[in-house]
C-alpha cells in the first residue's frame, strides 16, 4: 500500500458561487472517525481492494462485496469498516466465519477472532446492499441520470463525501490498496466504464454485463469510479517522456463526432504537463476521458468530463482575460490532478491546497504552452478576482476543508514564488522534481513546503506561513521625503521579508527586501512616487505619505 489521501477535483458549487460569503464548517464526531487514523485503523494496511457491485437501475439500489487484503502493522483486535447510510452492512467474513461488529453512525468496528500478528497479511470481505444517497451536500456522489435521448447513465463522484457513500472500505485518505480490481455489472445496454485497464466483458442470461477493470497502481479511494451509460469507444497513443501512452475516449454515442474534435486537446495538454511536471503517473494505467452527467472529476486514470464539449468552465472565463476561453476547462484542470492529488496526494484534507493550488496554476502553465508566458501569468492574475481570503488555506487536521481560495489564491502563491525564484529552470525543475521525489507517495503539506525551500534555494516557511495560514494580504508600504525612499510590509506575519520586483521612476526595475520594519534607499526624485510593483506578485502596494519614521 501507499498511504494516501484525498485527491480534488472541481467542486462545482465553491466554484460557482464565487463571490458567495465562506464560513467555516461545523465538525462533527463522525467528521473524526473518518479524518483520523484512529485506533481501529492505524495498526492495519490497505494492500489491495476487490470491489465487486450490481447496479440495480430498475430501483436504484446497489448490492455487492469488497474483498479486502491487509497488511498486519501491529496487532490489533477490531478492524474500523466504512460504510455511509443509508446503505446497508449485511456481513463481514473472515475465514469463512461471520464477525461482528459495533456500529457508531458510519463506522462499523469489527471484532477480529483470529490473531493479528505483526508483518503478516490477512483478508476479510464485507457484504452490502440498498439505495445510496444520491445527493450530498456539494458533490454527487452516486448519481442516476438521462441522457438527452432518455438513456439510463448513472455515475459516482465521492470526493467530498467519502467512498463509503457507496461501497465499503477503509475510507481514511491516509491509506489505500497497492492495485484494485473493480468488477461492476449493470443492465444492458449500458457500458460501465471505470479506472485503469479493461481485463474482461461477461454477458449474462439477466440481461446485465459485468465490467472488470483493473488498476495496477495505488489509488485513491474516493478516485474509484462507475460511469455506466450508452459510451460509445475511440483511442490514440501519444508518444510521452516514459514511451507510448495509450488514450481511450469514452463519449456518449450521440457526441461521438463532437468529441473527436473537442477531445484533440488532450494530446497538447498532457505534452506540456509532461514537459513542467514529468512523465504522465499512470502509464500501466493508460490515460481516459470519459463523458459524465455532472461537471468533471480527476478520477484517476479516468477523467470525467461533463464541460458540454465547451471552451473555459461551461463557457464562461473564470479569469476574465479571455485566455480562459482558449481551452476547455475540464480537460485542463482535471488532467493536471493525475500529477498533483493522485501522483502526489495530500495526508489531510487540511493540506487540500497541494492538490488544487498546484491543478490551478497547471491551467496557467497550459495556457503559457498555448500561448506564451506573458498569457500564462496574465491568466492566473486574472483567478484573483474570486479569491474571498475569509478562511486560510491550510485548515485543521482531519477535518474536512475545502474552499474556493485553495484554487485561485493558491495558484497566485505559487505564480508569486516563481518570481522569486527568478529562473523558469530552476522553476520547472523544482515542479518535476516534486513529482519524481514524492512519485505515487503521500505527502504532508509541510513536506511539499521544504522540498520547494530546498529546490527554490530559499527560506519559503513565511511566505507560506503568510499566505496559507493567515487571511491576510501582504501590502508594500512607502512613502518617499525628497530623495529618499522608505518602504516595509504592512499586513504580514512577524518577520516577512519577501523580497519585491519594483519599477521606479528613475531607476527601472530593482529587487527590494522589505520587511516589517522600515528601510530606506535613495531616489533620483520625488516622481519614485509613482513606482509600480510587479504584478505578478499576490500583493498590495500604497503610499502611505508623510514621515516614514523608525528607521
Amino acid at each position: 500500500m501507499r498511504a494516501r489521501a484525498i485527491a480534488c477535483s472541481l467542486a462545482l458549487a465553491a466554484l460557482a458561487a464565487g463571490a458567495r460569503a465562506q464560513t467555516a464548517p461545523a465538525y462533527t464526531h463522525a467528521d473524526t472517525l473518518q479524518g483520523f487514523n484512529g485506533p481501529g485503523r492505524a495498526w492495519w494496511d490497505v494492500a489491495f481492494y476487490d470491489l465487486h457491485v450490481r447496479v440495480n437501475a430498475a430501483d436504484s439500489t446497489l448490492a455487492g462485496w469488497n474483498g479486502i487484503t491487509y497488511r498486519v502493522l501491529q496487532p490489533g483486535t477490531e478492524l474500523q469498516l466504512d460504510l455511509q447510510a443509508p446503505l446497508v452492512l449485511d456481513s463481514v467474513v473472515q475465514h469463512g466465519r461471520r464477525l461482528v461488529w459495533r456500529q457508531d453512525g458510519d463506522a462499523y468496528f469489527v471484532a477480529l477472532r483470529s490473531p493479528q500478528r505483526t508483518g503478516t497479511t490477512d483478508s476479510l470481505a464485507a457484504y452490502y446492499h440498498g439505495r445510496p444517497a444520491s445527493r450530498r451536500p456539494g458533490a454527487a456522489a452516486f448519481g442516476w441520470y438521462s441522457d438527452s435521448l432518455g438513456g439510463q447513465w448513472f455515475a459516482t463522484s465521492s470526493e467530498l463525501t467519502g467512498a463509503s457513500v457507496w461501497w465499503p472500505l477503509k475510507d481514511y485518505l491516509g491509506d489505500e490498496p497497492d492495485s484494485q480490481r473493480i468488477a461492476i455489472t449493470v443492465p444492458d445496454p449500458l457500458v460501465d466504464v471505470s479506472n485503469g485497464r479493461l481485463r474482461s466483458t461477461t454477458h449474462h442470461p439477466d440481461g446485465t454485463t459485468t465490467y472488470e477493470w483493473f488498476v495496477a497502481d495505488p489509488i485513491n479511494s474516493y478516485d474509484v469510479a462507475i460511469n455506466a451509460g450508452r459510451y460509445v469507444h475511440f483511442a490514440d497513443t501519444v508518444q510521452g517522456e516514459a514511451g507510448p501512452l495509450t488514450l481511450d475516449f469514452w463519449p456518449v454515442a450521440y457526441h461521438l463526432d463532437t468529441a473527436r474534435v473537442q477531445w484533440r486537446q488532450v494530446q497538447p495538454m498532457l505534452r506540456c504537463y509532461e514537459h513542467w511536471f514529468g512523465p504522465y503517473p499512470w502509464y500501466a494505467d493508460g490515460y481516459k476521458l470519459i463523458e459524465a452527467p455532472y461537471l468533471g472529476m480527476e478520477h484517476q486514470s479516468g477523467i470525467a468530463y461533463g464541460n458540454r464539449y465547451l471552451t473555459g468552465y461551461l463557457g464562461r472565463d473564470l479569469s476574465h482575460t479571455g485566455l480562459g476561453l482558449t481551452w476547455d476547462y475540464i480537460i485542463v484542470h482535471e488532467s493536471a490532478h493525475e500529477w498533483f492529488g493522485n501522483n502526489i496526494t495530500a495526508t489531510q484534507y487540511a493540506n487540500l491546497w497541494i492538490h488544487e493550488s498546484f491543478a490551478t496554476y497547471a491551467e496557467g502553465l497550459y495556457t503559457e504552452c498555448q500561448h506564451g508566458k506573458d498569457a500564462g501569468a496574465a491568466y492566473i492574475v486574472g483567478l484573483r478576482a474570486g479569491i474571498r481570503n475569509a478562511q486560510p488555506i491550510i485548515g485543521p487536521p482531519g477535518m474536512p476543508w475545502y474552499h474556493s481560495d485553495i484554487y485561485f489564491k493558491g495558484a497566485n502563491v505559487l505564480l508569486t514564488i516563481r518570481q522569486l525564484v527568478d529562473d523558469d529552470a530552476r522553476w520547472r525543475m523544482l515542479l518535476r522534481g516534486l513529482n519524481h521525489t514524492f512519485w505515487h507517495q503521500t505527502v504532508t503539506g509541510q513536506q511539499v513546503e521544504d522540498y520547494m525551500s530546498r529546490a527554490a534555494g530559499m527560506d519559503l516557511s513565511r511566505v507560506f506561513a503568510q499566505y496559507f495560514t493567515t487571511t491576510m494580504v501582504p501590502e508594500f508600504q512607502y512613502r518617499v521625503d525628497g530623495d529618499t525612499l522608505a518602504y516595509r510590509w504592512g499586513n504580514v506575519v512577524p518577520g516577512f521579508d519577501m523580497r519585491l520586483r519594483v519599477t521606479i521612476p528613475g531607476l527601472g526595475t530593482r529587487w527590494l527586501s522589505p520587511t516589517d520594519q522600515w528601510r530606506t534607499m535613495r531616489v533620483p526624485s520625488a516622481d519614485a512616487a509613482d513606482l509600480a510593483v510587479d504584478e505578478n506578485f499576490y500583493v498590495t502596494a500604497r503610499n502611505v505619505g508623510g514621515n516614514a519614521g523608525g528607521h
